[in-house]
């Protein structure tokens, strides 16, 4: 009984890699995020900062058009009523939902306000990027929820959004279409 007791013992304090368990593939390196300093973020329209992560290869968003995006959203300041504890921390994601396929992807007109639309900043940030591509986005206050704040994100919040985008929607001949989604 002691045997393998000190065989799981030496296997538990081997380094941590493939080659400590056999037929095991992954590397169990760590994979910490970096996180990008604001002065590597170029300059969008109305104060909007962005910072292409991955470019993609696909056609690019312009507006008018249809798109489908993951997002992930964080408040990085706020008002005067903004705990230290909330900053940097997801308070909405496309990403996440029930069950095992996860979240829905959101889906909005490009330039469209009201109806259709999206929160400013996003909208503005989606611009020229192509299918495929990832984003880091700034949204000042003016381009997201303004001085009012909506649920718990506060008035005079200033959010970073990360944005990938999925596809934009044609019809099968290739001309744009208008989609109405739940």
């Amino acid at each position: 009984m002691a045997a393998p007791a000190a065989i799981l013992l030496a296997q538990l304090a081997a380094p941590s890699s493939s080659h400590a368990f056999p037929g095991f593939k992954k590397d169990l390196t760590s994979k910490r995020r970096v996180k990008i300093p604001e002065s590597e973020f170029k300059a969008g329209p109305e104060g909007l900062k962005y910072y292409d992560v991955s470019p993609g290869k696909g056609p690019e968003a312009h507006e008018g058009q249809r798109v489908v995006v993951h997002f992930d959203a964080k408040c990085v300041s706020g008002g005067w009523n903004w705990g230290w504890w909330w900053r940097g921390i997801t308070f909405i994601t496309s990403r996440q939902g029930l069950g095992v396929t996860g979240g829905n992807p959101l889906g909005f007109d490009v330039g469209a306000r009201g109806a259709g639309g999206t929160l400013r900043g996003l909208d503005l940030g989606v611009r020229g990027m192509r299918v495929g591509g990832q984003r880091k986005l700034i949204v000042p206050p003016s381009l997201a929820y303004g001085d009012r704040g909506v649920g718990e994100v506060p008035g005079g919040a200033t959010l970073e959004i990360d944005v990938e985008l999925l596809y934009i929607k044609t019809s099968a001949q290739g001309a744009r279409v208008k989609l109405i989604e739940g």
